[in-house]
């Protein structure tokens, strides 16, 4: 595994060294850094490393992830330089005339649900956690029965689900209603002991309000061990919170039931738009449902081909689109997937502090 890390890392930098404009580079970028690409799909192996050497496999991973980002950089930069020069070396090109506005470049900015979701994978791949993506469209064993969810558990029905047509004879498909489907999956994929997040869309027939929406975003995360506590899931999302708001933040655990974690909780964040007054993004509460979370249901395990008397986990459902809201101190959800770019210019660099209350008509 090492040398095929180092092969890629050889390989990668070859072919950015060797990018000829910067569509073939972003190519390159998405090849080998993207969500599904050669070093993600490298480290899926690591079910096969010894669990001894794992933590140099993951740290050469990060070296390789780096070295590669370094040579885009540079690259990317050589190719814009090459640009200028031979702009400049133009004998009809006038740097003293002013653009016009057709031709004006504008500042863009990343989409907050892009910022919080990198800086969420960055906090947890520095404590171990593995990566992973899985489909949005899913089987119905994934979505529930895997997950202890029964037929007659009100979630299948279709007020909260959105069903696939399906040929006869083959198993249901539906939009994933939350990134838990990926607990089973990542079982069946990865030797425990192991950590993994993964993100993602999901999707629900709910009535739109300022706080619900029919597609949002959430952030599962699984830890399987020998023995985990309750304790160990409330210190890691303590840390993720206290990282991605750069400050303590006050949260509540209160009992909770999930099919698939027992004991499950609530964890509520105090809301961060109005102090804990009361708002419509709290439905006047104060508090905002943050992550449901819990120790692994038994049966869980055993769908995941694991024996609950050897190995115990935890899990967590964050949700992201409310985490950004509670992060950037938006009042309605609905704004994140608008398409009202007088929301987005508000993140571009030149736009004021996320310490101001961003709305779709700012």
């Amino acid at each position: 595994m090492f040398d095929k890390l180092d092969q890629l890392q050889d390989a990668a930098t070859s072919a950015v060294a060797a990018a000829a404009d910067e569509g073939g580079l972003r190519e390159l970028e998405v090849h080998y850094l993207g969500k599904k690409g050669a070093v993600t799909e490298l480290l899926k192996g690591m079910k096969d490393v010894p669990v001894a050497d794992r933590p140099r496999l993951g740290a050469r991973a990060n070296e390789v992830r780096n070295a590669v980002e370094s040579a885009i950089a540079t690259r990317r930069g050589a190719l814009e330089h090459e640009r200028i020069r031979r702009l400049c070396d133009d004998p009809d090109f006038d740097a003293s005339l002013p653009v016009s506005a057709p031709f004006a470049t504008r500042p863009g900015a990343l989409h907050p649900l892009t910022r919080v979701t990198a800086h969420i994978e960055d906090v947890f791949r520095a404590m171990g956690f593995l990566l992973l993506d899985y489909p949005e469209v899913e089987s119905e064993f994934h979505n529930f029965d895997g997950l202890n969810i029964p037929p007659t558990h009100p979630a299948r029905d279709m007020q909260d689900t959105f069903w696939v047509e399906t040929p006869p004879g083959q198993e249901r498909q539906l939009l994933r209603t939350h990134t838990s489907t990926g607990q089973v999956r990542t079982m069946r994929l990865v030797t425990p002991p192991f950590r993994a997040i993964f993100p993602g869309r999901v999707f629900r027939y709910e009535e739109v309000d300022a706080s619900h929406e029919h597609t949002f975003h959430q952030v599962e995360g699984l830890m399987i061990d020998r023995k985990v506590s309750v304790a160990n899931l409330i210190y890691s999302m303590k840390t993720l919170l206290s990282e991605i708001f750069e400050r303590d933040v006050v949260i509540r655990l209160r009992p909770g039931y999930f099919p698939f974690v027992e004991p499950g909780f609530e964890l509520d964040i105090q809301c961060q738009v109005c102090g804990g007054r009361g708002c419509s993004v709290c439905k006047h509460s104060g508090w905002v449902e943050l992550l449901p979370c819990g120790l692994v249901h038994p049966n869980v395990l055993r769908h995941g081909g694991l024996d609950p008397s050897q190995w115990q986990g935890w899990a967590f459902g964050l949700g992201l689109s409310r985490l950004v809201m509670m992060r950037y101190q938006i009042e309605d959800i609905r704004h994140l997937l608008g398409g009202d770019l007088r929301f987005i210019k508000q993140f571009s660099p030149a736009a004021a502090t996320t310490t101001t209350t961003h709305t779709s008509g700012a």
